[in-house]
C-alpha cells in the first residue's frame, strides 16, 4: 500500500462546503473525494493536464487560431 501524506490546499470556503455536501451524499470522505479525484487524473495517460474535463474540450478552439487570439476574443467578449 502506497504511502499517505498530508496536503494542504486552500480553497474558497463555498466550495469546500459544496465538496463536502457532495461527499456527504455520496456516503465517502472529502479526503477520499479528493484522492479518488486524483487517482482518476493520474491515470489518464496524458498526465494531469488532460483530465476529464480538459478532454471534452480540447479541441473545440479552430485549429487557425491561437492561444493569445483567443484570450484577446475573451478579453473583449467578457471585458477583462
Amino acid at each position: 500500500m502506497a504511502e499517505k501524506r498530508k496536503l494542504t490546499v486552500r480553497v474558497d470556503e463555498k466550495w469546500i462546503e459544496a465538496a463536502k455536501d457532495y461527499a456527504r451524499e455520496h456516503n465517502t470522505s472529502l479526503s477520499r473525494l479528493i484522492s479518488e479525484f486524483l487517482k482518476t487524473i493520474a491515470k489518464d495517460e496524458e498526465g494531469f493536464g488532460r483530465g476529464p474535463v480538459l478532454r471534452r474540450l480540447a479541441g473545440i478552439l479552430p485549429a487557425d487560431v491561437s492561444l493569445d487570439e483567443h484570450r484577446e476574443q475573451l478579453a473583449e467578449k467578457y471585458g477583462r
